[in-house]
């Protein structure tokens, strides 16, 4: 995983980085390493986003990132983020307002039998970074995890209120294709 920082200068976070902040806050701080963990991300959303704002310009030479052609939208983050090490990205539709991002492998992802998706980190720096993107504010909920065992960690993005409502409805019981429905 890479992130630039205010400097420009590139700085490596290792995902054995990631996994250990996550262990830590786990044991320190229980459920509320998860939130921690979001709001970390979060605060990495604008550098990851501006790296993709470079890597835009230097691969398709379009600027600002989001004047990319929508045709082209996800095969840019398929580049960017192996690229950088995040992992191979494919982007869908669930629905006519969401997003889905399947990734396998996913950096953030480790083995070891979660309950729960827990790509927490990279939900709060897939938020910021799609609220960049979009130019209006966004959402991500992992809904599949490779640390929960699955094939690939897939991400919705939306709304707020539609996640929200969402996650409200997958609380009940129901999958989460049903709940977006």
């Amino acid at each position: 995983m890479s992130i630039v920082t205010d400097n420009d200068l590139e700085l490596l976070i290792g995902k054995r980085t990631i996994h250990q902040m996550r262990t830590v806050l786990e044991r320190e701080c229980g459920s509320k390493a998860a939130l921690l963990l979001r709001e970390i991300g979060f605060a990495a959303g604008e550098a990851l986003y501006e790296r993709f704002e470079q890597w835009v310009r230097e691969h398709y030479r379009v600027e600002p990132a989001r004047g990319l052609d929508a045709a082209l939208l996800g095969e840019a983050l398929h580049g960017f983020f192996e690229s950088v090490g995040w992992g191979s990205v494919t982007i869908g539709e669930l629905a006519p307002q969401v997003l889905t991002l399947d990734a396998a492998p996913w950096s953030e992802a480790a083995p070891g039998g979660a309950q729960f998706p827990s790509c927490h980190f990279s939900s709060g720096a897939l938020a910021d970074f799609f609220t960049r993107l979009g130019g209006t504010r966004a959402a991500v909920m992992e809904v599949e995890c490779q640390s929960r065992g699955e094939a690939r960690c897939r991400f919705l993005v939306g709304s707020p209120d539609l996640l929200t409502y969402a996650y409200e409805r997958m609380t009940a019981g129901m999958g989460y294709r049903e709940a977006i429905s």
